[in-house]
This record gives C-alpha cells, sequence and structure tokens, in this order.
C-alpha cells in the first residue's frame, strides 16, 4: 500500500515537471544544464540497471584514487587549512563581500542555521555516535578497545569533522561570494577563474568548471542522502517495525525528494529557512538532554582532553600517511573524508555564498570556521563520548551493534538511556528535516549553476534538481549501499580539488588588486591584468 502511494505521488510530481519543463529550457545555461543532466541521467541508469557492474566499477575506482591520490589529498587538504589561517590575519580580512555599506541579508541566528544545516548537520547525526564507537573498536595504530584506542577514536572524530573540512567550504565560499558581490560576476564556479581566464570564463572552459562542480554537488548530497534514508529506516524500524532494506530506503527517498521539492521551490527566505531554524533547535533539545542524561561530567573531560589531543598531534595527524600495505583504515576513514568534503565544496560554498552578502571576510572566517567547529565538537563529546562511556563502564553493547549496521548508532544510544521512545522519535524527525534541507540545499545550488548564475532560478529547474538528487542518491544503495556511497564522494572530490586549488591563487591575486585600490572594486583592472599575464604568456 505505501509503495503504491509513493508511485501516485511520483506519477503527479512527473505532471509538474512537464508543465514546467518549457519555462525550465527558456532560462538555464543550455551547455551547462544539458552537459550536467546527461551525466547525471547516465550514472543514474547505470547504477539502476547494471547494478552488480556498477558495484565492482565504484569499488576498482575507489581502490584506485585512494592508492595513487592519497598523498594527494592529504597535503592539498592540509595545504587549505593554512590558507584560510592566513586569509583570516591578513589585511584583506577587512573587505566585505560585497559594497562597502552592503547589509547582510540575514541575522546571525538565520545564517548560522542555514550553514551548519548545509555543511554536515546530516553527516553528524549519522556518525556522531558510529564512527568514535567503530574507531575505538578498529583503531589506527591502538590496541583495539583499550584506553588509547579510546583517545584515539575520539581525536581522529575530531579531525575528520574539525577545521579541515571547514577550510575547504571557506575557501569555495568567499571566493563564490567576492567575485559574485563586490566585481558582479555569476554566481557559478565558473567566476572563480576570471583572473586566471577573463573573458574565457563565459565559453566551454566555463561551462566545463560549472559541470563538473554540479556533477560533484550532486555526488557528494547523494551520499548524505543515502545515508540520511538508512538511519531514517533504521529508526522506524525500531519504533514502527517497518523492515530495514535496500527497497524501504528507496521508498524513504522518494517520499522525502517529494517534500524537499516542495520546500526548494518555496524558496530561501521561507522553506530552507524556517526548516534550518527547527534543525537547529531540535539538535539543541537533543544535545541538552543527552548532555544531562548522560554522563555529563565524563562528557566535558572527554571535550577538553580531545579538543587538546586535536590541537598539539594536528600537524602529524594532518600530514599522516597509512604506510601499512594491508591496511585500508586510511581510505575508508581520513580519504572518503577528504574526498566527501571536496566533493560537497561547490554545494556548501555556493549556498553559503549566497546567504553571506554584506560580511567582512574576516567576520565570515571566524563564524564559519569557529562556531561550527566548536559545536562539532561539543556534538562528538556528548553523543560519542556517553556511548564510549557505555561501552566500557556500562552495559556495552553499543559496539556489536554498531559493527553490525552501522545506520543503528544514534537509536542503540538512545536505547540505554531515559525516555527512550520520546528521544528516539526526536531522532526520527531531525534525520527528516536534515534528509530535506540537505536536498533542497543541493537543489538550489545546482539550480544556480545550470542557470547561469541566476540567485533566484526557476521552479522548473528546481524541480529538476530536486528530484535529480534522489534519484542519484537511490541509484548509489541499490548499485552498492555504504562503499558506493564513499566511491562517490572520493572520485568527485578530485576534480573539485584543483578548482579549489584554482580558487587559492584567484582570489589572492584579486584581492591584492582589491586591496591595492584601497577596496573599491575594479572589474575592469581584473580584466587588464589576465589580459597582461595572456599577453606575456604568448611572448615567453
Amino acid at each position: 500500500m505505501l509503495i503504491e502511494s509513493c508511485y501516485i505521488m511520483v506519477n503527479k510530481l512527473s505532471g509538474v515537471i512537464k508543465k514546467v519543463f518549457f519555462q525550465l529550457t527558456k532560462k538555464v545555461n543550455p551547455p551547462v544544464f544539458f552537459g550536467a543532466a546527461i551525466g547525471v541521467l547516465v550514472i543514474i541508469i547505470y547504477g539502476a540497471v547494471w547494478t552488480e557492474s556498477a558495484g565492482v566499477l565504484f569499488e576498482r575506482i575507489l581502490n584506485f584514487i585512494t592508492k595513487y591520490f592519497g598523498w594527494y589529498y592529504v597535503i592539498l587538504v592540509s595545504f587549505f587549512l593554512l590558507f584560510v589561517i592566513w586569509l583570516y590575519f591578513s589585511n584583506y580580512g577587512k573587505i566585505r563581500l560585497g559594497g562597502e555599506n552592503s547589509k547582510p541579508e540575514f541575522n546571525r541566528l538565520s545564517w548560522f542555521s542555514m550553514l551548519f544545516a548545509a555543511g554536515m548537520g546530516m553527516g553528524l547525526v549519522f556518525w556522531g555516535v558510529a564512527e568514535p564507537i567503530m574507531h575505538y573498536a578498529e583503531p589506527p595504530m591502538a590496541e583495539p578497545k583499550s584506553m588509547d584506542a579510546f583517545r584515539e577514536s575520539m581525536r581522529f572524530s575530531f579531525f575528520h569533522w574539525g577545521f579541515h573540512p571547514w577550510a575547504i567550504y571557506i575557501i569555495f565560499a568567499i571566493g563564490i561570494s567576492y567575485f559574485h558581490f563586490r566585481h558582479k560576476l555569476p554566481l557559478a564556479p565558473r567566476s572563480l577563474f576570471y583572473p586566471i581566464l577573463g573573458e574565457k570564463i563565459y565559453g566551454w572552459v566555463g561551462h566545463v568548471i560549472d559541470i563538473f562542480c554540479t556533477l560533484g554537488t550532486l555526488l557528494g548530497v547523494a551520499t548524505s542522502l543515502g545515508l540520511g534514508a538508512m538511519q531514517l529506516n533504521s529508526g522506524i524500524n525500531v519504533l514502527a517495525g517497518i523492515p530495514y532494506n535496500t527497497d524501504m530506503q528507496v521508498v524513504i527517498i522518494i517520499i522525502i525528494t517529494i517534500v524537499a521539492v516542495i520546500s526548494v521551490v518555496s524558496g530561501l527566505a521561507r522553506g530552507i529557512r524556517y526548516l534550518s531554524i527547527t534543525n537547529v533547535f531540535l539538535l539543541f533539545i537533543l544535545l541538552v538532554f543527552i548532555f544531562f542524561a548522560g554522563p555529563t561530567l565524563f562528557q566535558l573531560k572527554i571535550f577538553v582532553t580531545t579538543f587538546g589531543d586535536y590541537v598539539q598531534q594536528i600537524i602529524n595527524t594532518s600530514l599522516w600517511l597509512d604506510l601499512r600495505p594491508d591496511s585500508d583504515w586510511q581510505s575508508n576513514w581520513t580519504l572518503f573524508y577528504w574526498g566527501w568534503w571536496l566533493s560537497w565544496c561547490p554545494f556548501v560554498g555556493i549556498f553559503i555564498a549566497r546567504i553571506s552578502r554584506g560580511r567582512t571576510i574576516r567576520e565570515f572566517i571566524f563564524f564559519v570556521f569557529l562556531i561550527p567547529v566548536i559545536v562539532t565538537f561539543l556534538w562528538f563529546s556528548v553523543f560519542g563520548g556517553t556511548a564510549m562511556h557505555i561501552e566500557i563502564f556500562g552495559s556495552g553493547g553499543i559496539t556489536a551493534i554498531v559493527q553490525e549496521n552501522v545506520a543503528m548508532s544514534l537509536h542503540a544510544l538512545l536505547d540505554n538511556l531515559p525516555l527512550a521512545q520520546i528521544t528516539q522519535w526526536i531522532g526520527v524527525l531531525l534525520i527528516i528535516i536534515f534528509f530535506i534541507t540537505s536536498s533542497d540545499s543541493g537543489s538550489l545550488v545546482d539550480c544556480l549553476v545550470t542557470s547561469g548564475g541566476n540567485p533566484e532560478p526557476p521552479t522548473g529547474l528546481r524541480v529538476f534538481w530536486g528530484v535529480s538528487e534522489g534519484a542519484m542518491a537511490a541509484a548509489l544503495l541499490i548499485a552498492g549501499g555504504l562503499s558506493a556511497l564513499q566511491t562517490a564522494s572520493v572520485s568527485a572530490g578530485l576534480p573539485q580539488s584543483i578548482i579549489v586549488l584554482a580558487c587559492c591563487y584567484s582570489l589572492v591575486k584579486a584581492l591584492r588588486k582589491d586591496h591595492a585600490i584601497k577596496g573599491v572594486p575594479d572589474l575592469e583592472k581584473l580584466k587588464g591584468d589576465t589580459k597582461k599575464d595572456e599577453d606575456e604568456n604568448e611572448k615567453e
């Protein structure tokens, strides 16, 4: 009955898509839209129809990238962190993202809620308990299930979710926001290359850049949606007895995608904004409840101790490469995360840029860098710390549940605390809203890119990309589950890393010129510099 209802809703949605198709094709950047759309459809059809072949291919791609490009990911992401630190303390920090008198569009609560929900909300709910527990059972260096493994598990959890991912987001977001709001370039990745390519960004090179970023965004968001579907399925399995399997997860994706499309059609100021604030509110309720219901003093000790370990060892951890030939720990964790964050950076970067007009660069870095990281560390200390306390000093059993089904981790924790029936429903609601906000935020970004940077893309485009993200997540789940989701992120991150690296160069070049003329943006001057560089290269 449930599946039949889903099919009816899908048929209704297809009718809406047909009605808006004419509007859609009139207001897009055709090369980018059709190039990205074809790429997406190929991946979806291949993953859904040739499931076994797709699973084998995804595994080979993952093994190739982690074997030959692991060192590259490690060095590059460490460089991005250093770049953001330098930018914060530089003289460019006072430059405003917009005109000198521009005012922020959203207050700080709305702004922070939207950027945090888009940045890593879904991932935190999925991995907040699971990652520390899994590192404790299978640490990279320490003896499994020892106190050294416990400290190592928390330190690596902080490392994977701390300053490094937000540094990637910040670079991309500041670059897009700076070139769009100060130099009136499109709200699209191609604008990052203006100091390098000049007017060529409006040609085929710019189209290719935008297509890669659109596909990367889709794969990154699809990974998040796939994880969310797995965790949501586990929650309703515990609470309502609904089976836990791939078919049910696909049904969940269909239902949530329909709701997410409605949200993204309603616009940024209404649907996404209100859902993000609701999400942060529920997140706070669950965090406070577990903080007081769990071992509060133990959580505080974990926060302080692990933060100290993290800061003291951040250089060694950032540049550590697993040299053991028979170990795949680093590829399964660190490289997966670095690829995931890189694949997400166009999505999160453009979305944060869209909502950050009027902020100075230094203010932007402070709030986007420091506050989400502190909240993330507190989340792992409360959720992961409580689970570890139950595992080491209490009744135990959480490790066995997580190793059998990682999506059950949050519910395994809540089941060991008071008011489990109530808190588990809150957890399910939190996952649903994070699911929706991740989907509609990603859809909005894909719309911005494929419509040529239009800050208010047409409704038809929003519907198309919302449906595409859900279909991509479903195809990856069918093709290989968690392994396919990991492959999608790591693969998408490789071309995105080149774009972020180019962004660093372009941003420094443009900021130097902007600062030299005392903060007055001059697009023609940037254009002249680019032309001069091209002439010099031709002479050489």
